[in-house]
């Protein structure tokens, strides 16, 4: 397949696009600092591009089979809009090239109601009201414009990412977060992107995936 990765300079991004190589898939990984993109391949093109240049995406989507998108924001107290506003030009784009699969990441943290038994009181009573508010509002706009488009999605919503060992075991369910799982590791969502980029298993599903 030929995909595109938004995202790809991040820790999970890397992954992402390493596992994808290591598949035979064509790649192309988008970030804002090429130059600072430490994997090659005979078959990854690196792309300078930011999310909310709408021509930059429209680029990169040109010619491609798969969108898979993980790029993010830290948490502020201002208001955040990356999330959203970069969704509006992919869905733009995949649409304007005819690009029908898209796989994108969010959080559990998107859930808007609090949840005991599944985030647990420090994340939910305190890091998610009062250091995340502002990032999983934009989160759930972003969530409604995927759910809202015409395009065969997957949204993927991992808990607390963590490095971990490549064969760590995981679990996959539709919802906000695998229940007694407050983590996930990087490894597990990388590799349950890319399966879903050639599965309808979760097609036009909101599914979170958890760690033991």
């Amino acid at each position: 397949m030929k995909i595109v990765i938004f995202g790809a300079n991040g820790p999970s991004g890397k992954i992402l696009t390493q596992l994808a190589l290591q598949a035979g898939h064509q790649v192309s990984a988008v970030t804002r600092h090429p130059e600072a993109f430490s994997i090659r391949h005979e078959k990854l093109q690196v792309t300078r591009g930011d999310v909310l240049d709408a021509a930059d995406v429209a680029r990169a989507v040109d010619g491609q089979e798969v969108v898979l998108s993980l790029f993010g924001a830290q948490y502020s107290f201002k208001p955040i809009s990356v999330y959203s506003q970069g969704m509006k030009s992919i869905l733009a784009a995949m649409k304007a090239s005819g690009i029908d699969r898209l796989v994108c990441v969010t959080s559990g943290g998107t859930r808007p109601e609090y949840s005991p038994e599944e985030e647990g009181f420090l994340f939910g009573r305190i890091i998610k009201p009062l250091f995340g508010r502002t990032l999983y509002e934009d989160m759930r706009r972003m969530e409604a414009l995927v759910m809202q488009s015409d395009r065969n999605w997957t949204i993927v919503r991992p808990a607390r990412l963590e490095d971990m060992p490549p064969d760590t075991p995981y679990r996959a369910v539709e919802g906000y977060m695998v229940p007694g799982m407050h983590k996930t590791s990087r490894t597990a969502l990388a590799q349950f992107m890319l399966e879903q980029a050639s599965s309808d298993r979760f097609l036009r599903k909101a599914v979170a995936v958890g760690t033991a």
